[in-house]
């Protein structure tokens, strides 16, 4: 499954995983996992693992492209929010059940995350947040 890319956007890297696909760009990485998969701490650790390989000291971020149903453990969004460099992370799904989990999971995250239905939205969204952080 490939995300769907903007002419200029070209993946970096892409690392097959045994929970799913993530595919590294310049400055943001897309998460699709696969149906029924659990994404523990221990693939938490995966995931960060590969953002600190690709943007160690540099600003990044995050879209979590939820085409399969899965379950996130919610205790690793304390972690995650320890990365001082992530600073856009976006959910995206069409289906009303990820709303509602978006709404349980922002809780834990305690930092700024946004939900969206379009993938587009969410790449636009994250790239004027990384460019308004830059900038600061």
């Amino acid at each position: 499954m490939k995300v769907e890319t903007t002419k200029k956007a070209v993946v970096v890297k892409e690392y097959h995983l045994d929970i799913g696909i993530v595919q590294v760009f310049d400055n943001y990485m897309v998460s699709i996992f696969n149906e029924g998969a659990t994404i523990t701490l221990e693939r938490a650790y995966q995931i960060i693992g590969i953002s600190e390989i690709h943007f160690k000291g540099n600003n990044f971020g995050y879209i979590s492209l939820r085409k399969n149903s899965y379950a996130v453990d919610p205790i690793i969004y304390t972690y995650i929010r320890g990365l001082d460099n992530l600073k856009a992370f976006a959910i995206v799904s069409k289906k009303e059940i990820d709303m509602h989990n978006f709404k349980i999971e922002k809780m834990f995250y305690k930092k700024h995350m946004e939900f969206f239905i379009a993938y587009e939205n969410a790449l636009v969204w994250m790239k004027k947040r990384l460019k308004r952080k830059k900038s600061n």
